[in-house]
């Protein structure tokens, strides 16, 4: 019996600390190999850590909730062997066996189910850091608390139309029954819901109690609008009622982590980057007939199409016409980038983040669409990892979601442009001199004046007002 002192590991992403934000396991419990034991949360990510080691915890070294230097030691485990890298231990109760690499997400009812029940007996978290041994990673079946998983992204349109229904959930949760699950407490077990983790931590965010929440889903699970519906509902109903106001005069907040990664980015965009802003009301309307062909056309069947993905074109066309716009200043040189790594802006319960598309000027509307999709999911459960933010040439945020007209962002660090995207509504508007009802959106730029002049800055804008008002300038 040997004892091993488990230091923070650098997660490759260039940071120095990190905050505990959750154990998974308490002195006493047996770990085995790549068993996820702690989730920490970096300056850009929430992050899993497995285990390198085989044996029984004696000692948690650092509290939830404070922040530690790599290298720290957090946790110590007794080991079976002296190198500490046993054999496998024998199953014991309340440990899982090492599960198959991870599949793709679920399209069907079995999984979804399957996925729900590993929900309720604790299987939730982020980004999955890979574990050391050659098992995929193995996940204790042991209670724990829920853990931020959900995101807002504004990304496009709010709702997603549901998938066609595959089956009905009372064909499909004995299926769920094959996969092996930790028993539930007698009062959580009468409660048959169904919903998938990002879900659970969004119904945890609003206040909303699942057991009252009316499922409309294909299976009969709990949706994300189901939810918020259910917290608008509740929403009014408060507002009938006199508020009560907290009893405390005021709320502290410790900045850390993402919020402080925010914070010191934004400061230097702001203070280092001399930013210039310029604007344009755009008649949006063929655009929006456009998306309306687009989401009928079956090359489009099952992929989500928005306006956004017209703004996504629109940027990368304007690009080629404007190249100084997709490029970085340092103090020696202009480096203009020959490729489009088009950043999307992402507003999550732990702040803002800008994932983006990798060499989106190489893709089709159809795998632009797809890709810009898939990024909004990833952003929505919390589950953008490090490289996909990493990068970026220029950025899109789509005030819009919000209801806003316009607005003037700071620049993404590293970049010279960003363009937001506001709301897109029917106003009267001026065709061949008569007033007519037509969707209107505006759209507003800020540039690096180091880079960018104000010339340079018009026509690229003028460009991407260009696309919105006449798609069919794309087949150019």
């Amino acid at each position: 019996m040997s004892e091993i002192r488990f230091p923070l590991p650098d997660v490759g992403e260039g940071l120095t600390e990190a905050e505990i934000v959750q154990w998974k396991v308490a002195p006493g419990d047996r770990v085995v190999l790549d068993q996820v034991f702690v989730e920490i949360e970096t300056a850009k990510s929430l992050v899993e850590l497995p285990s390198a080691y085989e044996g029984v915890v004696a000692e948690l070294l650092v509290d939830e909730g404070a922040t530690v230097d790599v290298g720290t030691p957090i946790l110590v485990i007794q080991t079976d062997a002296s190198n500490g890298m046993s054999t496998p231990a024998p199953a014991v109760p309340g440990d899982a066996p090492a599960a198959a690499p991870a599949p793709a997400p679920a399209a069907d009812a079995a999984e979804l189910v399957a996925d729900t029940a590993a929900s309720i007996a604790g299987d939730e978290g982020g980004a999955v850091l890979v574990g050391h041994g050659a098992s995929g990673p193995s996940r204790s079946r042991r209670r724990r608390h829920p853990v931020a998983d959900g995101a807002h992204a504004h990304l496009g349109d709010a709702h997603v139309p549901p998938a066609p229904p595959t089956a009905p959930a009372a064909e499909a949760a004995p299926i769920a029954a094959q996969r092996p699950a930790a028993p539930r407490p007698a009062a959580e077990s009468q409660i048959p819901v169904i919903a998938k983790p990002p879900i659970r931590k969004l119904a945890k965010d609003l206040g909303v109690e699942l057991s009252r929440v009316t499922p409309t889903g294909p299976i009969g699970d709990i949706t994300r609008d189901d939810v918020i519906r259910e917290a608008t509902q509740a929403s009014v109903f408060r507002n009938i009622q006199t508020p009560e106001l907290p009893e405390d005069r005021e709320t502290r907040i410790p900045v850390k982590g993402v919020r402080k990664a925010i914070a010191n980015a934004m400061v230097q965009s702001a203070f280092t980057a001399p930013h210039v802003s310029v604007f344009a009301d755009v008649d949006a309307t063929r655009t929006m007939e456009f998306v309306k062909r687009l989401k009928a056309s079956p090359d489009f069947a099952g992929v989500k199409v928005s306006p956004l993905l017209i703004m996504a074109k629109a940027m990368i066309w304007a690009v080629r016409r404007n190249p100084t716009v997709n490029a970085q200043w340092t103090d020696e040189e202009i480096i203009v980038k020959h490729f489009v790594n088009l950043g999307i802006a992402a507003a999550t319960p732990r702040g803002l983040i800008v994932p983006n598309v990798k060499d989106a000027q190489n893709m089709s509307m159809v795998e632009l669409a797809t890709a810009l999709e898939q990024l909004t999911l990833t952003a929505r459960e919390g589950k953008t990892q490090p490289a996909e933010m990493q990068n970026g040439t220029i950025t899109i945020t789509n005030i819009g979601v919000f209801g806003m007209d316009t607005g003037t962002p700071i620049l993404n660090p590293g970049e010279v442009a960003i363009v937001a995207l506001g709301t897109i509504k029917q106003k009267p508007w001026v065709v061949d001199g008569e007033v007519r009802p037509r969707y209107v959106t505006t759209i507003g730029g800020s540039f690096d004046h180091r880079v960018v002049d104000g010339d340079v800055a018009s026509r690229f804008l003028a460009d991407v007002a260009a696309i919105i008002e006449e798609p069919a300038l794309l087949l150019d």
